[in-house]
Parts: C-alpha cells; structure tokens; sequence
C-alpha cells in the first residue's frame, strides 16, 4: 500500500503548514496513481491559497483535505505515472500538470488523447477546466527537458501575462498611452512588461518598492522604474492604465487620487502581496472602477477568434522566447533554486508569505 505524504496549510495563517501522511487504498477501476517529481513553489501559489475559497476560483477545492481548517495547496509541476488501471498512460510516462505539494496523487483520467488526459474526479468537475487539463511531455512542441524548471516557474505566471497583454492589446489600451505595473519585479509582472515591451508608442513604468528599483531597471522591459514613495512624481498629462499586481488598497486609492481623470482603466490581475481579495471597501470612490482579470476569460475569447491551435502556437512561441530571455547566461533575470523534500517546502511557504524571497530568484521543490 502506497504512502502519501501532503504538505498542508492553515487556511488563517498561509505561513503555518504541516506534514501529514496516510495510506492510499488500492487503486478502482479508472483510477491512476501518479508521484509528484519536482513542483515551482512561487508567489503565485499563495496567490492561490489567498483566494481559496473565493467562488469561481475555488483553488482549495482542487486537492481537498479531510479537515476544513487545513488546505492543499496546488502547485504546477512534473509527475509520473506509477499505476495505472486507465489504458492509454504508460507506467513512466511524465506529465505537465497542476499538482498537489505531495508525494503522490490519486486521479480520474478522462478524454485521453495525443496530448494528455483531464482529471474526471466529481468534485473538479465544477471547476475551471484549464486546471484540470496534464499535458503529456512528449506531445508538448514547447518542452525542453533542460527548461524544465524554468516552465513549471514560468508557464503558469507567463499564460497570465501573455493573455493579460493581448487582452489590453485587443482593447487598445482602453485609450491609455502609458501603462504603470505594480510589483513590476514580480515574473506575472515583467512578463506582461516583456510582451508588451515592443508595442509602439506605449511607456511602460515598473512600480516597484525602492530596494527593487534597481533589479527592475535591469529588466529592460520597463521604460523605468518608479519606487512606490515616488509615484506622485509621475506627470497627470499621460492617459495611463494601473495593472495592479499588487493588491495594496492604499496604493489604488493614492493611484485614483494622483491621476485623476488621466487614470483610463484600473486592471486588478492579482495579488502579489496580500492575502485579501478586491472587496467593495477597497474600491476608490472616483475614477474607473477596478476590474478583475482572469487569463481564462481571454483565452476563451481567442479559442473562439484564432482556434485553439493557433492561441497554442503563438503562445509558446512566446514562452519558449521568455525563458530564453529570463535564463540568458549574460544577464539572467531569475535564477533557480532547488529544495529537497516537502520539508523543505515548509521553511519556502514561510519565507514566500512573509514577503522575504529575492525576486530574480526561483524555487523549486524536488520530490524525485
């Protein structure tokens, strides 16, 4: 009987996890058992744990634990079969997908095809397929198996950032001609800066905190950085566009306060920095009100213009550009690390919720 062991979260306190073991049952018919091999552990997963429970994201609701109080949370990453009663997965065969932080994951797969299988569990049924879609790394025209830390790094923040940039392409910018990013050092951020660095005519400012200033001119994607003290040195002639990365309401409202009418549209992609979601309290009572953006909205939209091949194409065109920039041997944007184990993974989550990870640096967790 297979063992699986769980990093899990305090769903009040995102810092405190736990380990937690228990046996796995035989296998239905069905059913799948696949070990987790390496996992980016990011920003961005507590991201997902900061908006758990909120209705159409329901990221806890992916890998459930038998207690409320405690949550798995996701993360993307590698992992391979290691049995299986469903035909068409090979014993080894390596998967792209998102994971629980675990040993080992029990799934359902369904719709197998060339490119990989869905996971047909009840409980994700409800809930957003891109997430439930493991994409078989030998049918992948974007894997490179000495990228592998830089796509499971990159891949899930880049898709954000590739989609958020055409969706402001493809609204013109909602007339604005400079567009300011806060936590511009974050990979979301400089990865929407990256692809829309090339469109003419438009500034691009990283609002970024004054000891990241430097890491953020480095990038070369931003025209320039402006530390979060100086924002109200930014000239009110511009019609400009806040993606808020950020999630910081005193910034909004000083942002609304600031730019006044000059202020077009007000982007909510996320929330780098804190753990609470856009409630109505936090919305400036002037100015356009904040919008969330969620990337699967957009490729919807672009499935249904381009074809689902052709958003795939242009995608990792893209992202196989953006690793090559961010792993660039002359002038990295990110390196990588790599921890060992899910205990390692303990003192990660900490440092990551804390707000204490160096931003050109990458984590990885290693299981195999």
């Amino acid at each position: 009987m297979t063992l699986v062991t769980q990093l899990q979260t305090d769903k009040l306190d995102l810092g405190k996890t736990r380990i937690a073991s228990q046996p796995l049952p035989a296998l239905q018919a069905g059913e799948a058992l696949l070990k987790i091999c390496r996992l980016a552990v990011t920003t961005n997963n507590i991201t997902y744990a900061a908006f758990g429970d909120t209705p159409h994201l329901r990221y806890w609701d992916f890998y459930p634990t038998d207690n409320r109080e405690w949550g798995h949370m996701p993360a993307w990453g590698f992992a391979e079969v290691v049995e299986s009663t469903v035909d068409g997965l090979t014993i080894g065969e390596r998967f792209y997908g998102f994971w629980p932080i675990a040993s080992h994951v029990r799934m359902q797969p369904v719709r197998i095809t060339e490119r990989g299988f869905y996971d047909g569990s009840a409980h994700r049924l409800e809930l957003t397929s891109a997430y439930n879609q493991y994409q078989r790394i030998s049918t992948d025209a974007a894997y490179r198996a000495e990228n592998e830390n830089y796509q499971m790094l990159l891949r899930p923040l880049f898709i954000t950032s590739f989609m958020l940039a055409d969706f402001l392409e493809d609204n013109q910018f909602f007339g604005a001609r400079r567009v300011i990013i806060s936590s511009a050092s974050s990979k979301t951020a400089y990865g929407t800066a990256f692809c829309l660095e090339q469109v003419p005519g438009l500034e691009l400012i990283g609002l970024t905190s004054t000891r990241n200033c430097a890491f953020v001119d480095s990038l070369g994607c931003y025209q320039r950085s402006v530390s979060y003290d100086e924002l109200e040195s930014l000239s009110t002639d511009v019609p400009t566009l806040y993606v808020d990365f950020s999630g910081n309401d005193d910034l909004r409202a000083r942002i609304h306060s600031h730019f006044d009418e000059a202020l077009k549209y007000n982007c909510y992609a996320g929330s780098a920095h804190s753990q609470d979601h856009l409630s109505a309290s936090a919305i400036p009572p002037t100015g356009p009100k904040p919008e969330p953006y969620f990337a699967p909205y957009q490729i919807r939209k672009r499935n249904a213009d381009w074809g689902p091949a052709e958003v795939t194409r242009r995608f990792n065109e893209a992202q196989l550009a953006f690793i090559q920039r961010v792993s660039d041997q002359a002038n990295p944007w990110m390196s990588v690390t790599e921890h060992q184990g899910l205990e390692a993974g303990q003192p990660l989550v900490r440092s990551l919720v804390d707000g204490q990870v160096d931003p050109n640096c990458g984590h990885v967790l290693v299981l195999e």
